[in-house]
């Protein structure tokens, strides 16, 4: 009997190596900072488009170390703002010099680090472009001070990993803060489709009620400084921004060229349902993530649609909500080289097996 025993286990093995092959070995697809109390305001918002673009720092590639150029401070406060340079005085951020001191040479290569790029510590043309491009205005403190042992997810949480402990959650919209050239139903269609991405792995509902002072998310359209300690800057700067559990606020740049229905006519149009799906999953408790398909990534570019949840942003979700019942495989947007491999769609689809098999591998990345 214990020679059976030998056999059975020798055999269970080799058919998770199969198993383990099929999953990781085929490059398939698969189908808030913490703020204090909410804040209120009473002001009626009369929205302006504003005439500031976003951060062009062009001029700058291939600047050298040593080297004083005008620009390199503006450059140093955008990546303070994000976490990656500290303050130098007691002025903070207006005490940076033009000089690309070693400091900076070290911020440098850890943006690239965290946002997927070769790390040279360069500002070679692939760095500098992404820099330049709209992204999230949630810093990337957390993906800087993220110690995961993890060798192929990439996601990241807020600190102490905070969560809502409901299996319900409700949102509104503020009458006050929204946008006068989108209709109501079409802002509200492209947050329930946005809204749905989550929900469709999760076991959270969301439900659209209208009391935002109770709701426990409040959406809403801003612009500049809006006394929340992080003012947008204009079109194609800082997109949006939300706070993590359980503040439940998201803001957004009122300034964007915000389109619903894949409407890119405007060469600085940005899809709201795509920015909104990003915005949630830090409204849910999940940071930045490394991965570029992933849709936690810091930056989107302009007339881009971007809402399908890849592996990485299932696997961190999974990890702080579980499983929703009713997870299918084909609900998963086939991504290329996510996770550094895929799951073989073909074994997985309709395979109860398999799609055990894919909630197991995700919930031990």
């Amino acid at each position: 009997m214990t020679q059976n025993l030998i056999h059975r286990n020798r055999g269970l093995c080799f058919v998770l190596i199969i198993l383990y092959v099929l999953v990781f070995c085929f490059p398939r697809r698969l189908s808030a900072r913490n703020q204090p109390e909410e804040y209120t305001t009473n002001a009626t918002q009369t929205i302006k488009v504003s005439n500031a673009t976003r951060h062009d720092f062009s001029r700058l590639i291939d600047v050298q170390l040593g080297s004083h150029v005008s620009g390199v401070s503006e450059l140093k406060r955008y990546l303070h703002r994000f976490g990656y340079v500290k303050d130098y005085g007691t002025d903070g951020s207006k005490n940076f010099s033009d000089v690309f001191d070693g400091h900076l040479q070290s911020a440098i290569s850890l943006y690239q680090q965290n946002l997927g790029l070769p790390i040279t510590g360069r500002l070679d043309t692939s760095t500098v472009t992404l820099m330049s491009s709209p992204r999230c205005g949630v810093s990337d403190t957390h993906m800087i001070n993220n110690n995961s042992l993890h060798t192929t997810a990439r996601y990241t949480y807020f600190g102490d990993e905070p969560k809502w402990n409901s299996d319900r959650l409700t949102y509104a919209f503020s009458k006050t803060h929204k946008l006068d050239y989108l209709t109501s139903d079409e802002v509200k269609a492209a947050f329930r489709r946005a809204f749905g991405h989550w929900a469709s792995v999760i076991p959270v509902s969301f439900e659209e009620v209208e009391d935002y002072t109770t709701a426990n998310l409040k959406i809403g359209f801003f612009v500049g400084d809006h006394d929340d300690e992080l003012p947008f800057d204009g079109v194609l700067g800082t997109l949006a921004h939300a706070f993590a559990p359980k503040n439940g606020q998201v803001h957004f740049d009122a300034a964007e060229t915000w389109v619903v229905n894949g409407d890119f006519g405007s060469k600085v149009a940005v899809d709201l349902e795509s920015v909104a799906t990003h915005e949630i999953g830090h409204l849910l408790g999940l940071g930045h993530s490394s991965h570029k398909l992933a849709v936690m990534y810091p930056t989107i570019r302009p007339r881009t649609k971007k809402v399908d949840l890849a592996v990485d942003d299932v696997a961190g979700i999974l990890k702080l909500y579980g499983a929703n019942p009713k997870l299918r495989l084909d609900s998963l947007t086939e991504l290329k080289d996510s996770l550094n491999g895929g799951v073989s769609g073909r074994f997985l689809s309709g395979n109860v097996i398999g799609y055990a098999l894919l909630v197991v591998l995700i919930l031990l990345l």
